[in-house]
């Protein structure tokens, strides 16, 4: 079971969030990576889905232009996180709104559906410029979140 912190430096009790999509792969590593970014000591991130096919390299590329390393992030189920307590749930698809478990320990949850950039056809360009559009939604989206928490 994972546990809430609390940061070292503001002694604040760290809010905890679950960021879900299907593969895991892209939208939900980005969510995480933004939201650890953007929450820094705030925040504790972790993200999972419905069917993980592991971190999609593309992911990585895009968020390591903006600054934001997710190589040590992993791809897992969200199976193993649904008896934990999180502050806040966010499904970034529709698929795995759909296909989610409950969280009974969820204080919060919200969905904001987001197109998979993996799914998107097209050669390499196309795929980047798409994972790009992508990670600049998510951003934009996850410092409008941040501000609010």
């Amino acid at each position: 079971m994972h546990e809430s912190g609390t940061s070292s430096r503001t002694g604040c009790k760290q809010l905890k969030v679950l960021v879900i999509c299907t593969g895991n792969r892209a939208r939900s590593q980005i969510g995480e990576g933004w939201l650890r970014h953007i929450g820094g000591d705030r925040l504790e991130v972790f993200s999972a889905g419905t069917e993980p096919k592991g971190v999609h390299p593309l992911a990585v590329k895009v968020m390591a232009e903006v600054g934001v390393d997710i190589t040590g992030q992993t791809s897992d189920h969200v199976e193993r996180y649904v008896a934990d307590e999180f502050d806040l749930v966010l499904t970034v698809c529709d698929h795995a709104r759909e296909q989610c478990p409950v969280f009974p320990k969820a204080k919060r949850t919200l969905h904001q559906a987001f197109l998979d950039p993996g799914d998107v056809p097209g050669d390499d360009d196309v795929m980047l410029a798409v994972f790009r559009q992508i990670r600049d939604e998510i951003g934009d989206f996850s410092r409008q979140l941040v501000g609010e928490l």
